[in-house]
């Protein structure tokens, strides 16, 4: 399986599972991913749900010889990044969470992260850009010009230093993520089920609107990047594994 699903009770663990690519999403992932999340919101009796990659690393993003398919009617890219989570998820990051990888963690509702994790977003060193929610998740979570930094360059972003800017909720020592993450989960789990879901339902309301230009004007950015001659020789560059030749074109 794709994506292993562990029911505690009311909390759901969900384990990224293609390992051999360091979680990297193509279409049969993305599915995996759709079809846990649905079964997650429709199960009455799961309240919080816990998504982690496992101990070495998060997610490295779009498999790029692959692609990540087309988004899913229920979750957009990844099966997550369009989704309106009805009930909480937490990101529980280990080692990297690179591109789509970031874009995933930051389309849950909180996140833990070891010490081990780091947070990029690449595109641009492959003459794309972050097309699944970043370009407007990433100004919210952080500062502006911390989220400038990350999306122009690619540099990562240690989890300490995403600790003390408030990106994520707790931090913890190496191997130690998941199990503090399922912590959070059972405590907000203990609470009234009806009270969590509204009070998230009302949080993320406020955001719709700015989403929904935030993906009008990624899908503009994401249409002119990929058309260039820079984002084809960028992507060939990384499969060759050598530095790109801009052009900018």
């Amino acid at each position: 399986m794709l994506v292993r699903v562990e029911r505690r009770n009311a909390v759901h663990l969900l384990t990224l599972d293609r390992q051999a690519k360091r979680n990297a999403f193509d279409s049969a992932l993305t599915t995996a991913l759709d079809d846990a999340l649905n079964d997650f919101e429709d199960d009455e009796g799961a309240f919080v749900a816990v998504l982690t990659g496992g101990p070495d690393f998060f997610s490295a993003g779009t498999d790029i010889r692959a692609w990540a398919g087309e988004p899913t009617e229920r979750g957009g890219p990844y099966g997550i990044a369009g989704r309106r989570m009805r009930k909480p998820l937490i990101a529980a990051v280990e080692g990297v969470a690179a591109g789509g990888g970031f874009e995933i963690a930051l389309s849950a509702t909180m996140i833990v992260a070891s010490r081990s994790a780091t947070f990029s977003f690449p595109e641009v060193g492959l003459g794309l850009i972050a097309e699944c929610g970043g370009l407007f998740r990433g100004p919210r979570a952080l500062p502006l010009n911390v989220a400038r930094e990350l999306l122009l360059t690619g540099d990562p972003l240690p989890a300490r230093r995403a600790y003390e800017l408030g990106l994520v909720n707790r931090l913890t020592e190496p191997g130690e993520a998941v199990e503090e993450a399922l912590a959070l989960a059972e405590r907000i789990a203990d609470r009234a089920p009806i009270a969590v879901r509204e009070t998230l339902r009302a949080i993320e309301a406020a955001h719709v609107a700015a989403d929904e230009h935030g993906w009008a004007e990624t899908a503009l950015a994401r249409d002119r990047a990929r058309v260039s001659a820079d984002a084809v020789e960028g992507v060939a560059a990384f499969l060759e594994k050598r530095p790109a030749r801009w052009t900018g074109r």
